[in-house]
């Protein structure tokens, strides 16, 4: 007894330093997402599947399609782009002002987002943009042309702008996690460059880069603030449907559907980032 007494002790002043963060998953986290699990299934008390299945109809149908479509496409090109940067930059020695300062600049450019993303992309190949102006001076073309920067392709750059830094951040420790010796032994056995990228490090890096793709993708199907900014009118995306949903002076009472769609982002995000998981797990194995 008095063993098992000193060891709940011991376990319990081992977990109190983490009840803080414990309070805020609770507070951010845990709560909301019940409260969204039971705004979706009941109605005034009643549970109900109703607000599931209105998931189901064109409009949400849609805006699920498009926002798979702006992370995924987003997603790879940042990946593709940003790994292509962070080996540029791992090349460079450990103690290089550039690449420093690259990795300091590609933090705060992976933070830039929201309103001031939105601003900075329409004061420049906007309507009336700096470089949309100009353009049209010199040649006489209109940039901003029939206002692509407001629909789904335009929101495809913004996303592209914050993805990039992003995955130049989680890409990079994994081309640091590159042993030389294992360049070395390569070399020792006869293998060239491009055989000990095709055989050796492409495949030890294929689950982290997998693995950066499907955070890129996470991040950019839960982005709000820049779509909001950008696209002032119609819902092409679910946030900005949930949005609709709840602020919408044309069809009220919508704040239920508002619940069923914020689950199916929930249902969504997570299978991402179990799967994220998994294909981490499997890199540690060899980049620890």
């Amino acid at each position: 007894m008095v063993v098992s007494g000193r060891r709940a002790a011991r376990t319990l002043r081992e977990a109190l330093p983490l009840l803080p963060f414990g309070i805020v998953v609770a507070v951010f986290l845990i709560i909301p997402t019940v409260t969204v699990l039971i705004g979706a299934v009941y109605a005034d008390g009643v549970f109900t599947l109703d607000r599931i299945a209105a998931l189901f109809t064109g409009t949400a149908l849609s805006a699920l399609a498009n926002s798979l479509l702006l992370s995924a496409i987003s997603a790879l090109v940042g990946a593709v782009a940003g790994a292509v940067l962070a080996w540029l930059i791992n090349s460079a020695a450990p103690t290089s002002t550039v690449r420093r300062v690259v990795l300091a600049l590609c933090s705060v450019l992976a933070q830039f987002g929201g309103v001031a993303l939105a601003f900075a992309f329409l004061a420049t190949v906007g309507l009336n943009g700096v470089l949309t102006l100009w353009v049209q001076q010199l040649t006489g073309w209109n940039l901003a042309g029939s206002g692509w920067l407001y629909s789904l392709g335009g929101l495809m750059l913004v996303y592209t702008y914050f993805q990039i830094p992003l995955m130049v951040i989680v890409f990079t420790p994994a081309l640091e996690g590159l042993r030389s010796q294992w360049r070395e032994a390569a070399v020792s056995l006869g293998a060239s460059t491009w055989a000990y990228w095709r055989d050796v490090a492409v495949p030890l890096l294929t689950p982290a880069f997998l693995g950066s793709v499907l955070l890129l993708f996470a991040n950019a199907f839960a982005a709000y603030a820049t779509a909001a900014a950008l696209v002032s009118q119609g819902s092409p995306i679910v946030p900005l449907l949930i949005r609709t949903a709840l602020t919408s002076d044309v069809v009220l009472g919508q704040a239920g559907f508002a619940y069923a769609l914020a689950l199916e982002m929930i249902v969504v995000v997570a299978v991402v980032m179990a799967a994220y998981r998994l294909v981490v797990r499997r890199s540690d194995r060899w980049l620890s």
